[in-house]
């Protein structure tokens, strides 16, 4: 089974995680699109690449490592296989910064009460 991966967008068209995405540098954005091929493409991800986060209202991180830097973009399932990514951010410590998930959950909301 494969995944579709979409870009969520506010209901006035703004996308966070593209513009997460477009503000990386070349090689970084580069690994983005090909874990994110992955997440389509495969049907088990290790959860060094993909995590569902404990204690969040179904969401999953997809998690980017280059160099010693940590990248995180913030998603939900819409479905068995679709994929809605939220934003994304360049983590600084070990712990998820809990207004992240709040703003992913949040994102999540919305999108499911435009249903789309």
């Amino acid at each position: 089974m494969t995944r579709t991966v979409k870009f969520y967008k506010t209901a006035d068209g703004y996308c966070p995680v593209q513009e997460f995405i477009e503000s990386l540098s070349g090689k970084v954005a580069q690994k983005v699109t090909w874990t994110l091929s992955l997440l389509e493409e495969l049907e088990f991800l290790p959860s060094t690449y993909f995590k569902k986060l404990v204690s969040s209202d179904g969401i999953w991180e997809v998690r980017i490592s280059l160099g010693s830097n940590i990248y995180r973009i913030f998603c939900f399932f819409a479905g068995d296989s679709v994929v809605i990514l939220t934003h994304g951010l360049v983590k600084k410590t070990q712990k998820t910064p809990p207004g992240e998930i709040k703003r992913a959950e949040a994102y999540k909301q919305e999108y499911l009460l435009r249903g789309k």
